[in-house]
């Protein structure tokens, strides 16, 4: 079938799957790295207990037949060597049925992560890394033009993560249909990058016309990737620029960098760039098996986005939900609301034998989230900060905390190396201290003059007692 593929997009398909192999690999760095303090046999919230309250059809998981956490770091790390392999392009020295399965191993594998991750893997990011991983299985190898139908799916996916984020903004917070929602975003968002603080202190004209084109971008610009070329193209450029914007505002994972892969997977390089994206050969024709089981995945995907659809439409909108185990199709959103204040949960521990107020307190230093009002944000993203992350929800609300807080507040007091490994400073060096407490501070960007004179990109002023001084042998929760 000469309108199977699409050799003309060659180019964009190879700069999708390099960029979709870099996100592979800082998902699974990520997940060996952090796992043990939050999913490990001895972790926040264990696996093993996990999987024996779950059954597997609920959560598809190969750490429902065996848990340790040498078996999860091996399954980590081989992720990694994947994801490496395909980075350097091994995938396309094998023959195409080769080359799907290689695609195969990383979702797989992820699959088993996300699926028992609980709380800490709880983002619309993993799932959105599992459907498009799922889809450029799909994709062929280099021999092979890519097939229109899996671009079409990608371009379905891009819609969904746009226009699902638009109109869960216009339905959500008022600020966002008043232009406003920016004079806060920047400064309350979950983890501020090295330039938030200069976002924030953008005259309000230029909040409003950042809320506006926003708009422009979700609601309008998604229906033009279906339209015939070169304003698909214009379309997907647009979209991959607006995330670019979103990289240099906030750390957001890897979501703006897979949402840029998606939409340069839309450009035609060939319209564009001519003889400089052709391929190095002819490609061949896709054999019939092939075109048969894309056909045939393409009529499943699309039964399967008539939940998603609905959802977009409909007046209880959902965002960052999963509609099968497989995580093949999901419902993806952002920020449809914006806290106009910055709440912080600060620990601090004291090896006084009375915990008292005016005890020597010193406070534990995350690596991404507010501290230190005089450290100024780091770039994290695309890699992930979990525990950083939930940080941030639970100066939100202690209820998003109440399942993993005081297992965090245990662990300090033990000492717990894997734990403070997800710290930047753990200002008890030599031995735990006798007791753990959390505060809750409101936050705010200080003003330029305040910056001059001070130094701090933060002023800080104390709300109420998160979680009363605590030692090993009791078991408080947060507040409520």
């Amino acid at each position: 079938m000469e309108w199977f593929t699409a050799d003309s997009y060659w180019l964009s398909r190879l700069v999708f799957q390099r960029v979709l192999a870099a996100v592979y690999l800082v998902a699974f760095l990520g997940a060996a790295l952090q796992f043990r303090a939050l999913i490990g046999a001895r972790g926040m919230l264990p696996v093993p207990r996990f999987v024996a309250a779950v059954p597997f059809r609920r959560a598809p998981s190969v750490f429902h037949f065996h848990y340790s956490d040498r078996f999860f770091a091996l399954w980590a790390w081989t992720g990694c060597a994947v994801a490496v392999a395909l980075l350097a392009g091994v995938d396309g020295l094998l023959p195409l049925w080769g080359a799907m399965l290689l695609w195969l191993v990383p979702w797989a594998l992820y699959l088993s992560i996300v699926n028992v991750g609980q709380t800490w893997y709880g983002f619309g990011w993993e799932s959105l890394l599992l459907e498009v991983g799922f889809l450029a299985v799909f994709l062929a190898g280099d021999d092979v033009g890519p097939p229109v139908l899996v671009l079409f799916l990608l371009r379905w996916v891009l819609f969904r993560v746009e226009f699902g984020a638009g109109l869960i903004k216009m339905r959500g917070d008022p600020c966002w249909r008043s232009l406003t929602c920016l004079y806060f975003h920047h400064e309350t968002q979950p983890l501020p990058g090295p330039l938030s603080w200069f976002f924030h202190r953008l005259p309000r004209r230029l909040h409003r016309v950042e809320a506006a084109a926003n708009h422009v971008t979700q609601l309008a610009v998604p229906f033009l990737l279906f339209t015939p070329q070169p304003v698909a193209t214009g379309a997907a450029l647009l979209m991959a620029a607006t995330q670019l914007w979103l990289v240099l505002s906030g750390n957001f994972s890897w979501l703006n960098w897979l949402t840029i892969a998606l939409a340069l997977s839309a450009v035609d390089c060939h319209r564009l760039l001519g003889d400089a994206a052709a391929p190095p050969a002819a490609l061949g024709a896709p054999p019939l098996w092939y075109e048969v089981l894309v056909i045939a995945v393409t009529a499943g995907l699309l039964a399967l986005s008539c939940r998603p659809a609905r959802n977009l439409f409909s007046r209880r909108q959902v965002m960052n939900h999963s509609f099968d185990p497989l995580h093949l199709v999901n419902a993806y959103g952002a920020f449809g609301s914006v806290s106009r204040v910055r709440h912080e949960v600060v620990i601090e521990g004291t090896s006084d034998t009375d915990p008292r107020p005016d005890a020597e307190w010193r406070e534990y230093e995350f690596k991404g989230k507010p501290g230190d009002v005089r450290r100024w944000p780091r770039q994290f993203a695309p890699y992930h900060l979990r525990l950083d992350w939930m940080m941030w929800f639970a100066g939100l609300s202690p209820a998003y905390a109440r399942s993993w807080f005081g297992p965090l507040v245990e662990r300090l007091l033990a000492g717990d190396r894997d734990t403070l490994r997800l710290l930047r400073r753990c200002p008890f060096p030599d031995q735990p201290p006798r007791y753990v407490r959390a505060r809750l501070y409101r936050y705010r960007c200080t003003t330029w003059r305040e910056l001059r004179a001070t130094g701090a990109c933060w002023e800080r002023r104390y709300v109420r007692e998160f979680f009363p001084p605590t030692r090993l042998d009791t078991n408080p929760s947060p507040d409520v």
